[in-house]
């Protein structure tokens, strides 16, 4: 299995804006004669957290390809698996996230550490890759440095691709690695020898997610400095480009994005760079549906803007419980958000408003969407009482997602 060019990943918690979600891709294909593939994607604890099973999401994907009659390729991603988890996502899905942020700097055996840096003493004294003006000057103790740091975790990404192969065969499936979910970003150069080590392990990746400079928080636009992210993306480009021809990997190897959602000021940046390379990208969108699902119950009637009032309500009275698992990936001003009484005054419109991701709308705050992102729990805590107000309002919900997706992603970074 090939992934396309261009893919979007596109999570659903809840498992109903599937059609929605293929819609905006589809409107990519007419208007812009773009083919995005989509990439269904959920994690393990999001499954848990709202009591779902890795064949759900097979059966929402399936299902919304055959109503909308989609003739392209299409994937089910078993998103930051490992290895106590793959099992389970075996049967259903056929893209697998190996996520190696647990195993950074873990160190492997010392004999492997020494093959690592012999394998790759021919690159050492100066490194250069073509596009890049400066060569990248390499010394043992960075081969050793590199080796300490990332082995461990290309050894692994090995244990778990070996066992996805043996369960579905090698050419069943497309394997992403990922490293995103760590404290510091990977350099270019330090992108290049996890290359290697994975090459070794025989590890096939098809994308990639390194953890970039700035803050990727979820479900807000990038923090950092954007001429540096810039030069970090298309050096990547570059190194990827150059590993592929040197370590044998996949010829369709790609940047992944992960936290990919709302970060409209690098979207122009990143499109500028990939059609400068002829690339492509992997952008995961996932947890902005479930934000559109309260926008659009807000905007639905006054029983949805209730029910999307008292989701707020309890995401902000267990505020620690939920910001907790996310405490890397989102920053909130506390004294910024809405009290429950404030809230309860607001018509649907001013909810919308303050949800909904416009930057130059005066009522927009990035601390009430951080809170409500993360707050998915609270909503399948109600159960049949949330998923029967999406089908209530499956029309004004199916709107705000296909904007969402289209408008505000798609548009920015391709058109």
């Amino acid at each position: 299995m090939r992934i396309g060019k261009y893919s979007f990943g596109t999570g659903d918690r809840f498992a109903h804006q599937g059609e929605a979600q293929l819609n905006a891709l589809l409107k990519a294909r007419k208007e812009l004669g773009l083919d995005i593939t989509p990439v269904w994607n959920k994690s393990n604890r999001e499954h848990m957290i709202v009591h779902s099973s890795p064949a759900d999401t097979r059966i929402e994907a399936d299902a919304a390809v055959k109503a909308l009659g989609y003739d392209g390729p299409y994937f089910v991603d078993a998103d930051h698996i490992n290895m106590s988890n793959v099992e389970k996502f075996v049967d259903s899905s056929d893209f697998f996230t190996i996520d190696l942020a647990d195993f950074i700097g873990k160190k492997a055996e010392q004999s492997d550490i020494d093959a690592f840096v012999k394998r790759n003493a021919k690159y050492l004294g100066k490194l250069s890759i073509p596009g890049i003006p400066e060569a990248f000057v390499i010394t043992n103790d960075m081969l050793k440095a590199a080796a300490e740091k990332f082995l461990f975790a290309a050894q692994e990404a090995g244990r778990i691709y070996r066992f996805i192969a043996e369960h579905k065969g090698a050419d069943n499936f497309v394997a992403e690695v990922s490293m995103d979910e760590v404290n510091d970003a990977q350099t270019p150069v330090e992108m290049f020898f996890i290359l290697s080590a994975l090459s070794a392990e025989k590890v096939p990746a098809q994308t990639i997610a390194p953890k970039f400079t700035g803050r990727f928080n979820k479900g807000v636009d990038y923090v950092g400095d954007i001429a540096q992210f810039a030069k970090e993306f298309e050096q990547d480009l570059l190194v990827i480009d150059f590993a592929v021809k040197e370590f044998g990997l996949p010829d369709n190897l790609k940047l992944s994005i992960h936290s990919g959602s709302d970060k409209f000021s690098i979207y122009p940046v990143m499109g500028d760079l990939i059609r400068k390379y002829d690339k492509g990208i992997h952008v995961k969108t996932a947890g902005t549906t479930w934000l559109e699902e309260i926008i659009g119950l807000a905007m639905a009637d006054e029983e949805a803007l209730d029910l999307a009032k008292a989701i707020y309500e309890s995401a902000l009275g267990r505020f620690d419980e939920l910001c907790g698992p996310y405490a890397t990936v989102i920053d909130i001003d506390k004294k910024q958000l809405p009290t429950p009484k404030e809230v309860e005054k607001w018509s649907g419109e001013k909810f919308a408003n303050t949800l909904r991701h416009i930057p130059n709308n005066p009522d927009y705050n990035p601390n009430f969407r951080q809170l409500i992102h993360v707050g998915y729990k609270v909503a399948a805590e109600y159960g049949k009482e949330y998923t029967d107000a999406l089908k209530r309002n499956k029309a004004v919900v199916a709107e705000q997602v296909i904007a969402n997706i289209y408008d505000r992603h798609i548009l920015r970074m391709f058109a």
